[in-house]
C-alpha cells in the first residue's frame, strides 16, 4: 500500500494456479503446466492481469522465477519484480514495469493450517519497504508492503470452507491474522505479531468481528475491540467468492489499516463459478523465450 493510503498492489506467483478454471478442469496433475503471476493494481487506473500458462513459460533458478514475459529476482537484499502483462476484461491495456520489494528481516516461522500439513503459510517478510515504478500516470510511489508464501498437497475448497487474513501495520511491528472454518468442524484462529527484527510471537487477539459484506455479498470479518466495528476504506478485488480491501480496525486499542481477504470456498467449489472466472483468466498454453 502507498503511504497515503489511496493506492496498493498485489502479486501473487503461481505454480499450480489455484484460482484457475483451466487448473480446475485439467484435474490439478500437473501444476507446472499452470503457471502465473498475477498483478492486480488499485486505486485509480487500477488493472487486474492474471494469465494461465503453460510450462513452456516457467523458468526457474535459484534466485529467479520467470513465467513468460514476467518474472521475481531475489538479490540478496530485495525481491525486484518486473511485469509486463495484459489485463483482463473491461479495460484491456498492458501493465508493465517493476515493484521492488525491500524486507526489513526475514523470519523462520511457518504455521500449518491444516492439522497433517498439506496447507502451510510461510510469511517471508511481514514487514518490508515497496518502491513502485510502473508505466502509468500516478503509479511510480513508495509504501509499506509484505511478502509471504502458501504451500498446499490438496484443493484449498477441499479442506476449507471459509477464512479470512488480514495483514495490520501497528506502532511497533505488524500484525497478522489467519481465521479459517476447515471442513472436519475445527476452526483456525490465529493472531501473530511481528517486529521490524523479524521476532515473532503469537498474541491475544480481540473476538472475529463482522462487517458490511463485498458488493459480491462474500461474508467479511476481522478481529475488532469490543464496541467497534472494522470497516472497508480502499476496495481492492471483489469476486463472486472473494474479497481483498483495505480494512480499518481497533486491534487492542490502536486503530491500524491493512490489507484484508476473505475467502468463500463454498462459493468457489461451486461449478457454476469456473466459466465466469475464464473471462477474467485467459488460457496462454504455449511460450517462446
Amino acid at each position: 500500500m502507498s503511504h497515503d493510503g489511496t493506492r496498493a498492489v498485489s502479486v501473487i506467483a503461481f505454480i499450480g494456479s489455484v484460482f484457475s478454471p483451466w487448473y480446475k478442469w485439467s484435474g490439478r496433475r500437473d501444476p507446472e503446466n499452470h503457471v502465473c503471476i498475477n498483478v492486480a493494481t488499485y486505486g485509480p487506473g487500477g488493472r487486474f492481469t492474471m494469465t494461465d500458462r503453460g510450462r513452456s513459460a516457467l523458468r526457474q533458478t535459484n534466485d529467479t522465477f520467470t513465467v513468460g514475459p514476467s518474472s521475481l529476482h531475489w538479490d540478496g537484499t530485495d525481491l525486484i519484480i518486473d511485469i509486463n502483462e495484459i489485463s483482463a476484461p473491461p479495460i484491456i491495456s498492458r501493465v508493465r514495469g517493476q515493484i521492488r520489494v525491500t524486507p526489513r528481516a526475514m523470519t523462520d516461522m511457518e504455521l500449518l493450517l491444516t492439522n497433517d500439513g498439506a496447507h502451510v503459510w510461510r510469511p517471508f517478510a511481514p514487514i518490508s519497504d515497496i518502491c513502485v515504478d510502473l508505466e502509468a500516470e500516478g503509479w511510480q510511489w513508495d509504501g509499506h508492503g509484505y511478502f509471504d508464501s502458501n504451500f498446499g498437497t490438496r484443493a484449498l475448497e477441499e479442506d476449507f470452507s471459509f477464512w479470512t487474513w488480514g495483514r495490520y501495520p501497528t506502532s511497533d511491528g505488524a500484525v497478522c491474522i489467519y481465521d479459517a472454518e476447515r471442513r472436519d468442524g475445527t476452526t483456525l484462529d490465529s493472531a501473530i505479531a511481528f517486529t521490524p527484527d523479524g521476532d515473532m510471537a503469537y498474541t491475544d487477539a480481540p473476538p472475529r468481528t463482522r462487517f458490511k459484506r463485498s458488493l459480491w455479498q462474500v461474508r467479511r470479518e476481522t478481529r475488532a475491540d469490543a464496541g467497534t466495528i472494522p470497516r472497508q476504506v480502499l476496495p481492492m478485488l471483489d469476486a463472486p467468492f472473494y474479497s481483498r480491501s483495505a480494512v480499518e480496525t481497533t486491534l487492542n486499542g490502536e486503530r491500524v489499516t491493512g490489507v484484508h481477504e476473505a475467502l468463500d470456498l463454498n462459493r468457489f467449489a461451486s461449478p457454476l463459478l469456473k466459466p465466469m472466472l475464464a473471462c477474467r483468466v485467459p488460457r496462454r498454453a504455449k511460450w517462446r523465450f
